[in-house]
């Protein structure tokens, strides 16, 4: 059997790419361990099934009549609206869907560790970092800190460090800190606060 064959390549990439687009987009917006895509092919091939049956309607019209030829830049538009944009909205809009309360409590949610929840919304925070050995490290986690997602060890740099009195209130930022990384192993907990 030749692979290389246009015609079965193009059925290959037909019933592959959209598939694939998808899995792609969903291993980017949920963090998680890293996807063998040889040992995921037949799912890209039922993802892309179900895209096409989604869409069906749209492909019966561009394949209907002589379409291709009064219409061919819209024919091609489509075709790469079917192959490419929709099935890199179907992940978000699964998601969206799995975590909206009404429907998310049928569901398991996608985002498997509370760390990743929290971080992936990118919000400002004061924080207090809890240390294995009782310390406490009070920081500002803002838009140039950073915290690692799922698979990488849980490891957090806050761009601000604040001295902590000894209730555990925010005193004053350390001069001339430019934050600190905190790695898994020395974290017992972490404190969040609003940032008013």
């Amino acid at each position: 059997m030749d692979i290389w064959n246009v015609d079965k390549l193009a059925l290959f990439l037909l019933f592959f790419l959209p598939g694939f687009i998808s899995m792609k987009v969903y291993d980017l917006i949920v963090s998680g361990e890293s996807r063998d895509f040889s040992r995921s092919m037949l799912d890209a091939v039922c993802y892309s099934t179900l895209n096409f049956a989604a869409l069906s309607g749209l492909i019966t019209i561009i394949l209907t009549g002589d379409f291709y030829h009064k219409h061919f830049f819209l024919y091609w538009l489509s075709v790469f609206v079917i192959m490419v944009v929709v099935p890199a909205f179907w992940p978000a809009a699964f998601l969206k869907l799995t975590t909206w309360h009404p429907v998310g409590k049928y569901f398991v949610h996608p985002i498997r560790k509370p760390w990743d929840y929290v971080f992936r919304k990118r919000t400002r925070f004061w924080i207090i970092v809890h240390l294995k050995n009782g310390q406490k490290i009070g920081g500002f986690f803002g838009p140039e800190s950073f915290a690692s997602s799922n698979p990488a060890d849980e490891q957090i740099y806050l761009e601000e460090v604040w001295a902590l009195d000894e209730e555990g209130r925010f005193e004053h930022q350390i001069e001339r800190s430019r934050g600190i990384i905190v790695m898994k192993d020395e974290i017992r907990a972490v404190e969040f606060f609003r940032v008013e």
